[in-house]
């Protein structure tokens, strides 16, 4: 017996499943009046998300009251000019504040990195809440955390030196990721296990889209332990190491 067809969705319907700009319709040859107004203003938002300053010194004290020492460093890009035009200097940690990480105790297991990426717009809204819900799992695990760092004019690879320096078996890197026209604060986690220079992506593992309308960061810091006790485990993260975390378990009370 044939199954009776699936009633026709309206278009109106359809674009409610998703953010995506589709069936915006047409005014003679161009867009709607509606339609481009709300386009140039996500384009407006995305470009202030990646030139918005970062307060490093206000994620300093809010890592501080979780109970967390922080310490405060920059990548060798001299202005937020320099970092956009310049990836490589936001892998390199400016030589000068390279006693800030050599006179740290070193971390027995993970390294957290806190940087603001090409949003840091991002790492303001997301990043403490992350490690808010990311640090009783970790104390659960029995995984020690040393102090977190948090970085100006950060791209990820800039985590493996800071890692290595810290002589971390892991780190962990929350980053603003870039922004898109419907997510111009998306915050990404990176995980490499054996930080040090010169390693790729496909050394590491990545959970993204943690915003208001993607994973929360609850469910991230679910992700984000699931990965950090694996990788330990299995001395490995990247291609080596497939996210089988699964659905989140209740949330368990922040610090």
């Amino acid at each position: 017996m044939n199954s009776p067809a699936t009633p026709p969705r309206s278009l109106a319907e359809l674009r409610s499943l998703t953010p995506a700009r589709v069936a915006l319709g047409r005014a003679g040859a161009s867009l709607p009046t509606e339609a481009l107004l709300d386009f140039t203003l996500a384009h407006a938002r995305a470009r202030d998300a990646v030139h918005a300053v970062f307060d490093a010194g206000a994620i300093v004290s809010e890592l501080q009251t979780l109970g967390l020492p922080a310490l405060q460093v920059a990548s060798r890009a001299g202005d937020r000019r320099e970092y956009l035009a310049r990836p490589d200097l936001g892998r390199q940690l400016d030589p000068a504040l390279r006693a800030v990480l050599d006179g740290a105790a070193k971390a027995a297991d993970v390294a957290l990195v806190i940087g603001d990426g090409l949003s840091p717009v991002a790492v303001a809204a997301q990043a403490v809440a992350v490690v808010r819900h990311l640090l009783p799992r970790l104390v659960a695990a029995r995984i020690g955390i040393g102090a977190a760092v948090v970085a100006t004019g950060a791209r990820v690879a800039l985590g493996d030196e800071i890692g290595a320096a810290l002589g971390a078996r892991l780190v962990v890197v929350l980053i603003g990721e870039r922004p898109g026209l419907s997510a111009p604060a998306s915050l990404g986690a990176y995980l490499t296990f054996g930080p040090r220079p010169g390693l790729t992506d496909a050394d590491r593992n990545c959970v993204s889209n943690v915003h208001a309308a993607g994973i929360s960061p609850d469910e991230a810091a679910h992700k984000i332990a699931w990965l950090v006790r694996e990788g330990l485990a299995r001395q490995a993260t990247g291609i080596a190491l497939k996210d089988e975390s699964g659905d989140p378990v209740p949330s368990l009370p922040p610090p």
